[in-house]
């Protein structure tokens, strides 16, 4: 495209009043289950906003049910798991994934969007640390201590989960592609947790992986993490065309340290989006002023906040479109 691509992660959702109206009558993981649903909650934001992709909507727990984890993800809190995986047996009972068998649901959702819509889907999946983190706490927690005393006391059986987490989300970012995702996003919520050294012996081995996995079929590939302003330059190393940068860490600055060979995708604030459009519009020119010549896709540094006013959203959308590098194809 002739300027800086723009979508918003968590685009679809809580900020929208047509979303909340189909929420009054679905569950989250209902809307997940119908292609029907996930469909229309994915047009969504497209449809309001004008953004340049469509995020599939769905959760990143959806393919742990099919793995043999009973979940259920409560109002107020997110993702809670019945039964916590804290041991090698717990590890080894997880069945592997097999998209077509235990997600036809998200697979046909794919499809009938990539039939019908004139702008790239994006398919994702949770990278195996942050899945890890639900399976071991049990549900979301502030500091994983659970699952960084699992990683340090019980190494190999961390390995297994690793591999095992690794190859399920690898097949099932491949099954998003085949049935047509233009783009595949692999979030790592809570891998900011963890140092660099950490990072590099415990959790970058299966992301680079998967990135391997995905590099035949010839979509760009995204990593993102919260939090993770020191390990920007491992997160490249694993292999993805983008790394998405939160709010924490200047793009200039963060360029420098994921080098040459990947693109970004970043960083406004979201908090910023509830502030008045004149303190926003500067912010959002930073933005765009401080991206790397390897590319650019403007987006917030984290999800979209409930809070926020569509049109806010709506507006920066359109001061993208006008003010974005001509040459920022991402």
């Amino acid at each position: 495209m002739d300027t800086t691509p723009v979508w918003f992660m968590r685009q679809a959702g809580r900020s929208l009043p047509e979303y909340r109206a189909l929420r009054d009558r679905h569950g989250i993981l209902d809307i997940c289950r119908t292609p029907e649903l996930a469909a229309e909650v994915t047009m969504q934001p497209v449809r309001r906003l004008g953004v340049d992709a469509a995020i599939l909507f769905s959760d990143i727990v959806v393919p742990l049910e099919p793995m043999g984890v009973e979940l259920a993800i409560v109002p107020g809190v997110g993702p809670v798991i019945d039964s916590p995986v804290r041991s090698r047996r717990a590890v080894d009972a997880l069945r592997p994934l097999v998209p077509e068998e235990g997600v036809p649901y998200v697979l046909e959702a794919v499809r009938g969007l990539a039939s019908t819509i004139d702008v790239p889907l994006i398919g994702f999946g949770g990278a195996p640390f942050t899945l890890a983190s639900y399976l071991v706490e049990g549900g979301p927690s502030k500091n994983h201590s659970r699952t960084k005393a699992f990683m340090y006391a019980e190494p190999a059986a961390w390995q297994v989960l690793m591999e095992r987490l690794g190859e399920s989300v690898l097949a099932y970012l491949r099954a998003q592609v085949k049935a047509g995702a233009a783009a595949v996003q692999l979030f790592d919520s809570w891998v900011g947790e963890l140092s660099s050294e950490d990072f590099r012996s415990y959790v970058l081995p299966s992301v680079g992986r998967i990135f391997d996995g995905l590099a035949d079929l010839d979509v760009p590939r995204i990593y993102f993490g919260v939090g993770t302003g020191e390990l920007l330059g491992d997160m490249a190393e694993t292999g993805p065309d983008v790394v998405g940068v939160d709010w924490r860490v200047p793009l200039d600055e963060a360029g420098v340290r994921t080098g040459p060979n990947v693109a970004l995708q970043g960083n406004l604030d979201p908090a910023l989006c509830l502030a008045p459009w004149e303190v926003i519009e500067p912010r959002a020119r930073e933005v765009l002023g401080r991206a790397p010549g390897t590319g650019h896709i403007f987006n917030l540094g984290h999800g979209v906040l409930p809070e926020t006013d569509p049109g806010v959203l709506g507006r920066l959308v359109e001061l993208v479109h006008r003010e974005g590098a001509v040459d920022g194809d991402g």
